[in-house]
């Protein structure tokens, strides 16, 4: 089946410093596409460039500023045709492909904060749906839109229950727990951020229905990363805590075995190739692909690790102790559309938990 978007076409990843950017773009590349890039400050364009310079080449691979994507036209330069240089960041026209603009976008970028207080996050996250919604819109030249939503557009983590999450299931409990009078205590920071990836996802569906744009959409939805680390530069997200229980952080420590819930786990690579079967397939069109790729816990975790470091990835000595009576995840989910797009692109399926602690561990 032909592509979509043809090999060497630009592709804008916002947020690609970030744990699921970096790799979508790393995917992109391998895939014969050109990036760019948005990221908030310098440094991170710097560290994204000697991530990706040396192996793609200058020409692959640029980053541009966009210090605040709830400003409006915050995405439009983004969205032309224009090179920059990744050096100087002097943006420059050639008649060349490089004056087309983007054919694809992958809107990653979000707030991460885990800011209790709903007035602080969700009017940013919606502004800057919008501003790349509409940015795409406006230029021709786009003809796939991807959004990074998350798991919990679908449902917040819920424990020792038996239920069933589909392409049709929305999180709607969180967004009225979101909205709910103050005080906006930490307890409330999951239900605002999971109330944020709902509201953006499904304004990204109001637009589509009723602004009728000229390119597909589709959604993927990730539940917890883990996997490769792409540069120490990078926190990692979810991908990094499992990497600093690895090495002893006891904060670390306390939030993964006190704090956060029992749910599914997904390869980050796996995520990236579901992003790109989003964008490239043509048969994939107004889809949500669900990124789950299996429940685990705590007590999972510590078994995983364990055998990784008696197995030579360490030195043997690692141990943690368990959970008694662990709750868990015993939602089932619809995951047959993603685990085939996977195959499409050489996996067997989703990628294991063992696998994916080891890849985190030993970035």
């Amino acid at each position: 089946m032909q592509a979509a978007i043809p090999k060497g076409s630009l592709v804008l990843v916002t947020g690609v410093n970030g744990y699921i950017g970096s790799h979508i773009a790393e995917q992109l590349l391998e895939h014969g596409y050109r990036v760019r890039g948005t990221v908030r400050d310098t440094h991170k364009a710097h560290y994204m460039h000697a991530l990706f310079d040396g192996k793609y080449g200058e020409r692959a691979f640029e980053v541009q500023l966009v210090k605040d994507m709830a400003t409006d036209g915050a995405f439009d330069e983004a969205m032309k045709g224009q090179m920059i240089s990744p050096m100087a960041q002097i943006t420059y026209m050639e008649h060349t492909e490089d004056s087309v603009g983007c054919a694809g976008v992958m809107h990653v970028a979000s707030d991460l904060t885990l800011n209790p207080d709903p007035y602080a996050v969700i009017p940013m996250v919606l502004s800057g749906v919008k501003n790349t919604l509409t940015a795409a819109a406006r230029n021709p030249s786009v003809k796939r839109f991807v959004y990074t939503s998350s798991s919990a557009a679908a449902t917040a983590p819920i424990t020792d229950k038996v239920f069933h999450v589909d392409a049709s299931t929305w999180n709607d409990a969180d967004v009225e727990a979101a909205w709910a009078p103050p005080p906006y205590t930490e307890d409330r920071k999951l239900a605002v951020y999971a109330a944020s990836k709902t509201l953006a996802e499904k304004e990204c569906w109001r637009f589509m229905r009723e602004e009728k744009p000229a390119f597909i959409f589709n959604a993927v939805l990730p539940n917890c990363n883990i996997g490769r680390i792409l540069s120490k530069e990078q926190p990692a997200s979810t991908g990094g805590w499992y990497k600093k229980l690895w090495e002893g952080d006891a904060e670390t420590l306390k939030l993964l075995r006190e704090q956060f819930a029992p749910q599914h786990y997904i390869n980050v690579t796996d995520t990236a190739l579901l992003h790109l079967a989003g964008l490239l397939e043509a048969d994939v069109a107004g889809e949500r692909l669900m990124a789950f790729a299996g429940p685990f816990n705590f007590n999972d975790t510590a078994d995983l690790l364990e055998k990784i470091d008696a197995d030579g990835g360490g030195d043997g000595s690692r141990r943690w102790q368990r959970i008694r009576d662990a709750p868990k995840d015993l939602k089932t989910v619809d995951t047959a559309r993603a685990e085939e797009l996977l195959r499409r692109y050489g996996k067997p399926g989703f990628t294991g938990l063992e696998v994916s602690l080891k890849e985190a561990v030993e970035s």
